[in-house]
């Protein structure tokens, strides 16, 4: 990231708090240790000072907590010197920490939480806990300017549609079994061409769907406004294993029909809640947000019904410290903060239990 990024947040700030302050965000819930620096103009202006942001890759395999949280460790310093460095501040300059404590992997967010807690407590900083879902939701809203969409979260270990009703977002449908993110992940580890998953921007799953022009009839899961795609997953891999080792083209049509099914049954899920809340825009965020097969698909639904449609930007839509320095500031101006004694991982953190004061 060069140079800063100025956004207008999306709703009136409450009276409290009118005076600048800057936001040190830690993100480590899952494969990314991320850092991000945020400074509030005491108004409604937000700039985003820095994000970095270092992944874990596995060798082999998908993510090992144990291993992902060594490396969140080793990276850590370097991270938040990058970030510093990149606003132009020092530690001592920061005004508030903030650290997502959920949900996500255990051993991964305590990395994140320790630190947090440490530098909170040597440095007299306010403490801001941060739910890694809602900051998901929240970095798309400001970067997309929308103030009230529908949301599509789409993720390695989240699949849900939310929509902000009385200070929390309510779950309008999600995954009953595996998510979106982890469907593509786990298929195309499993077949052996990933990692890595994701190539010049395109996902594993996206580069074999190149070879196949068929579509190939999968099972289809909608339950309600419920999807679930463990049977899709155990019906593609059956499929690769007797027919897609011998013909590449035949394992194309395989990841083609696999990717269509699954992104199919996401929009039909996400056009049912549209038409319930009756929202006037969509916002797809998380990390599968990028993909743009999926972007053209909601780009069709929602010009069918002339709602506005956004996607969160790539550098937004993964996990990142910028989305939890922001969460964090929104959390703050609003008197959401913990004790560093206080402040405990919470791996299985619903989105639907969190307090969110600015959502009306």
């Amino acid at each position: 990231m060069s140079g800063s990024l100025s956004y207008i947040i999306p709703f009136e700030p409450p009276p409290l708090l009118r005076e600048r302050i800057t936001v040190l965000g830690i993100e480590s819930t899952s494969h990314t240790f991320g850092v991000g620096i945020v400074e509030y103009d005491g108004g409604r202006r937000v700039s985003i000072l820095a994000n970095v942001n270092k992944r874990y890759v596995p060798a082999k395999g998908g993510i090992h907590p144990r291993e992902a949280s060594i490396t969140h460790m080793r990276n850590s310093k370097e991270a938040i010197e990058e970030a510093l460095a990149q606003a132009g501040l020092k530690i001592k300059e920061i005004h508030s920490i903030a650290v997502a404590l959920g949900p996500g992997l255990g051993p991964c967010i305590r990395v994140g939480a320790t630190i947090a807690r440490f530098l909170s407590s040597r440095l007299g900083k306010p403490l801001i806990p941060v739910n890694h879902a809602v900051a998901h939701v929240e970095i798309g809203k400001l970067v997309s300017g929308l103030s009230d969409p529908l949301v599509v979260y789409v993720s390695g270990g989240n699949t849900m549609i939310l929509a902000g009703r009385e200070k929390s977002y309510r779950v309008y449908g999600e995954t009953l079994d595996i998510p979106l993110g982890n469907l593509f992940d786990t298929f195309t580890r499993e077949i052996g061409i990933a990692p890595p998953y994701v190539v010049g921007g395109k996902h594993a799953l996206d580069l074999c769907s190149e070879w196949g022009s068929e579509f190939i009839p999968l099972p289809y899961v909608v339950k309600g406004n419920d999807l679930s795609f463990s049977g899709l997953l155990t019906a593609a891999l059956q499929l690769a294993r007797r027919e897609g080792r011998v013909d590449k083209k035949r394992l194309g049509d395989i990841c083609l029909s696999l990717r269509e099914t699954a992104f199919n049954m996401l929009v039909e899920v996400a056009e049912r809640a549209l038409l319930t809340t009756e929202k006037k825009s969509i916002l797809l965020v998380g990390g599968v947000a990028s993909n743009t097969y999926l972007n053209r698909k909601f780009e069709l639904m929602a010009g069918e019904h002339n709602v506005v449609y956004k996607a969160t930007p790539q550098e937004f839509s993964g996990d990142n410290g910028a989305m939890i320095a922001y969460t964090g500031l929104l959390n703050f101006i609003h008197g959401i903060v913990v004790e560093p004694s206080k402040a405990y991982v919470r791996q299985r953190w619903r989105v639907d239990e969190v307090e969110v004061p600015w959502v009306r």
